[in-house]
């Protein structure tokens, strides 16, 4: 008991001073994060790097949200290349960004027009966030040019929605008021006003072998409105990228070159992502390789808090990587908690599939996940789990490195209900959660909740 206790408390440790917060999503790669706030929820729409890449490959497209800002829920894989017939399969699923309005939501995407074999935007809409999502028109909203790349949708104030995207260029356009079709002609914006997209910097061009005058907008616009103002933020200075943002008093222009938000990011030759407010504090989101074998092809969402000027500048924001923030809200435990709702990790998959129902999979000795700011209020009397088993083991809940419950899984069973006592734990407190057994894969872990004193 004694060795079980001095274990635990070495996991605990090294779990809580090595891992950083920053990537937040570890159990698979997130590029091209694309936040959306929806009442008390923000919804993440990424994409989704191959473990194995070894340059983009990239075959679907993932969700995940959150109430608090610090533990995120997996929400699944609700679009695929598959989604789009017009589109190459299995690969080229670039990023992308998604809007809800009028109780339908819309994702827009880069994906390969198989047609000219050139990048293009499709839009897929569903009812609901996670879907079912199905292809809008049956073919490319944009169809395939140079440069069609990373969409960005934006709903001004008289509800006239835009589309921007681009990359080496900028483009934009009015959306109908179907949210599925062009209401303009496509327009040209110009990258070479210096005033506009900050100053030219010489950056080595591989295909030319040699160096050359990149302007200030590279790719990936993220458009949006705040205070009579419109913003641009995007990716800065050729490669490697950085970010940067322009502002308009008119959403056709001109814009006003404001400066560098972020410097290059760490591990990563480019930089994706853009800001949101929630619950009145800003956060702005990111991608870069910093994850356990990431890198420019294998990335991972972050997020920084910052503070916005009072005449609504964004300052220049360092790169963080521990508890980066206090949480929005706490968490509820006395409510179900789905098993893939975590801060950090270390060793876990999710499931890869569409859909609402969702698990932890991938489940071996030392595996462990940590919820921050978990409110325990007075006390639980025991806890519950769904799991399945396959070589089985135990699920330990530990609080402040002290063992509160231990939920054992049966071997070869289906899914099924564990329960277990909960022992002394009151008040507000992060949660690890350590699994043991075997060698082999231990268990698939579905959700979980306290159950209070009657």
């Amino acid at each position: 008991m004694k060795r079980k206790k001095f274990l635990t408390a070495i996991v605990w440790t090294t779990a809580m001073a090595a891992h950083a917060q920053n990537p937040i999503i570890q159990t698979c790669f997130t590029p091209d994060p694309a936040p959306f706030v929806h009442g008390d929820t923000v919804y993440l729409f990424t994409d989704h790097d191959e473990d194995d890449a070894q340059y983009f490959k990239m075959k679907d497209w993932l969700l995940f949200s959150t109430t608090d800002m610090v533990n995120w829920t997996f929400r699944g894989v609700p679009l695929s290349t598959e989604t789009f017939k017009w589109a190459k399969q299995g690969d080229n699923a670039w990023a992308s960004q998604a809007v809800e309005r009028d109780g339908k939501w819309y994702w827009y995407v880069a994906a390969e027009d198989t047609t000219v074999h050139l990048h293009g935007v499709g839009v897929a809409v569903a009812d609901r966030p996670e879907g079912p999502y199905r292809d809008a028109i049956g073919k490319p909203l944009v169809p395939g040019g140079w440069g069609y790349i990373d969409p960005s949708v934006f709903v001004d104030d008289d509800g006239q929605a835009y589309l921007f995207w681009g990359n080496n260029g900028l483009w934009y356009a009015k959306l109908g008021r179907d949210m599925v079709s062009l209401a303009s002609d496509i327009i040209q914006v110009n990258i070479e006003d210096t005033t506009a997209f900050g100053p030219k910097v010489m950056k080595h061009d591989y295909a030319l072998n040699k160096k050359v005058p990149k302007g200030g907008f590279e790719e990936a616009p993220w458009v949006y409105k705040k205070n009579g103002i419109y913003y641009m933020e995007y990716a800065a200075g050729g490669v490697p990228e950085h970010w940067a943002y322009s502002t308009a008093e008119n959403i056709a222009g001109p814009w006003t070159y404001r400066g560098r938000i972020m410097d290059e990011a760490i591990g990563s030759f480019t930089i994706h992502g853009g800001s949101i407010e929630f619950k009145g504090r800003h956060f702005m989101f990111y991608h870069d390789g910093r994850l356990p074998n990431g890198g420019g092809f294998r990335r991972s969402t972050c997020v920084e808090e910052f503070t916005r000027g009072a005449d609504g500048s964004i300052p220049h924001i360092d790169f963080t990587k521990g508890n980066i923030y206090v949480p929005v809200r706490n968490l509820n435990p006395f409510a179900r908690v789905e098993a893939e709702t975590m801060a950090d990790s270390y060793g876990l998959k999710t499931d890869r599939q569409a859909g609402r129902d969702h698990w932890l999979t991938r489940i071996y000795n030392g595996s462990w996940q940590r919820l921050r700011a978990v409110d325990f209020g007075t006390g639980a009397a025991k806890v519950t789990a769904r799991v399945r088993g396959k070589a089985g083991g135990t699920i330990e809940m530990i609080v402040d490195g002290k063992t509160i419950a231990v939920l054992d899984v049966d071997k070869n069973a289906g899914w099924h209900m564990v329960s277990a006592p909960v022992e002394g734990v009151k008040g507000v407190h992060d949660l690890m959660i350590l699994y043991r057994g075997g060698d082999e894969e231990l268990f698939d872990f579905d959700w979980w909740k306290m159950i209070p004193y009657l």
